[in-house]
């Protein structure tokens, strides 16, 4: 590092003997810059769009094309002597940057604890993701904004129904997101697949509510203090609702849960008679803690991470879900926590440190995400005693390349549980070639999720809509 440091100054000299500075009044931060940040084997681009007003101002927006943001406001664009700082407190971000010729920035990306590299280059072109299956209006069906109340929670939920033009009273679908705040179209990476699943069943006879998740969107309430039994009480109240809805036939309710989803279906399924069927994508069979284990390996193996780093982290997760499952103090698990990350901390070289992106304030972060209600509660539920209570039909779905709930694991388990139940109508298929959003993909990463332009395979939107309209037509 030293004599790379040397060699820089060396070569700055030689270019102010010869002439050859590019001066700070010569340098101009105008314009598109475009950088992909690579964090945890996933690759984001971003784009920042610098303008001059005429009063000589700079002001900026941010885009992040493979999530589908545009425009993200950057509340302050400092640009001098060379050096750009940017400002975005909507998402607690910032960059920080050395100018190092008029078409390179070098600097960091800060955000939620995090810094990481981040080269910005000039661009004339800002690119946007294609997203070819995702549907323009106008619908061949109707679609309507709704809000709803979960009175116990006292919060508002906001969705949007879409129903067949002729036919009612419908079948229909409540759609359920994965973890993480979600809108009603699970966004994620520029991808809609609640928009796209959405217009699939109700272009084939089935109504589909899909709603913001509580703190999300239109929906009130607080998504940090919640719980995954808290969202399925969410649910529950969109089955009251779907109910008292003239346009709904009320014995063919159904529930389609992604991924967390999956795991709220059969919750809500054993607390209401009113679940007719349920769909599971990607739905778990194991406890949160060994999905977390599994999914950290596949993404960390496929991403060139060695076996021993691997068993490394292995050993470190332990450790701190060991803490949070045997303490129910938060101050006590904090201190508890603090220890068990500064120590393997310290045993990791500069290098290591600087991959994982380390700051004491990640610490903080990781240590407010393991203190959330919501990953205490995920850690240790078990959704197999749920899934032998469920009566109702299930179609269980699992994409052959899902490394975040691996197919080997959890089709088997969540088919055990379904069959020592005593369940007499339930399907269970890994689907060829899919990843965890159910796209066709090549190996199944996260990092492959944002090029992918497909957002659902056409074979699993076949499956899913063949399973439900066989489970409803003819049915009253």
């Amino acid at each position: 590092m030293k004599n790379r440091t040397m060699i820089r100054a060396l070569l700055l000299l030689i270019l102010l003997f010869v002439g050859f500075s590019l001066s700070y009044a010569d340098q101009n931060a105008e314009g598109n810059w475009l950088g992909t940040l690579s964090f945890s084997g996933t690759e984001l681009r971003v784009v920042f769009k610098i303008v001059k007003s005429p009063e000589g101002k700079l002001t900026a927006t941010m885009d992040s094309p493979d999530q589908g943001a545009k425009d993200i406001p950057v509340d302050e664009v400092v640009f001098q002597n060379g050096h750009l700082s940017l400002s975005l407190k909507a998402i607690a971000g910032g960059f920080e940057g050395d100018m190092k010729d008029d078409l390179t920035i070098e600097g960091q990306w800060s955000q939620g604890g995090m810094s990481l590299p981040l080269t910005l280059k000039r661009t004339d072109k800002v690119p946007e993701a294609a997203r070819p299956q995702e549907p323009k209006p106008p619908y061949p069906y109707d679609e309507k904004e709704v809000v709803y109340e979960n009175k116990k929670a006292g919060i508002e939920l906001a969705g949007t129904l879409t129903l067949p033009k002729s036919g009612g009273p419908f079948p229909v679908v409540l759609l359920i997101t994965g973890s993480g705040p979600e809108d009603r179209n699970e966004t994620v990476f520029g991808h809609r697949p609640f928009l796209v699943l959405a217009d699939y069943l109700t272009r084939r006879g089935i109504a589909v509510l899909r709603v913001d998740d509580r703190g999300v969107g239109k929906s009130t309430g607080s998504y940090a203090k919640a719980t995954t039994e808290d969202f399925a009480g969410d649910v529950l109240a969109g089955v009251e609702y779907l109910k008292s809805l003239k346009e709904i036939n009320p014995k063919q309710i159904g529930l389609l849960g992604h991924s967390e989803g999956g795991i709220i279906a059969p919750m809500v399924a054993t607390k209401s008679p009113d679940v007719s069927f349920i769909v599971l994508m990607a739905g778990t069979g194991l406890t949160g803690e060994q999905i977390l284990y599994l999914q950290s390996a596949l993404i960390e193996k496929a991403s060139g991470t060695s076996d021993e780093v691997i068993a490394r982290d292995r050993k470190l997760k332990e450790q701190m879900f060991a803490v949070v499952k045997e303490n129910q103090d938060s101050a006590s698990i904090d201190k508890k926590l603090r220890l068990v990350l500064n120590d393997a901390i310290a045993k990791m070289s500069d290098k290591e440190k600087q991959d994982m992106g380390y700051s004491p304030e990640m610490v903080d972060m990781t240590i407010k995400q393991m203190l959330s209600p919501w990953l205490r509660f995920f850690l240790t539920y078990d959704p197999k005693p749920a899934l032998m209570k469920v009566k109702c039909p299930v179609l269980a779905i699992n994409g052959e390349k899902d490394m975040q709930v691996p197919p080997k694991e959890n089709l088997p388990a969540i088919e055990e549980a379904l069959k020592s139940g005593g369940n007499k109508d339930y399907t269970v298929k890994e689907l060829p070639g899919l990843n965890h959003l159910f796209q066709t993909a090549t190996t199944g990463s996260p990092t492959e999720y944002a090029k992918i332009e497909e957002t659902i395979s056409p074979a699993a939107l076949t499956i899913i809509g063949d399973w439900i309209v066989g489970h409803t037509r003819g049915k009253k």
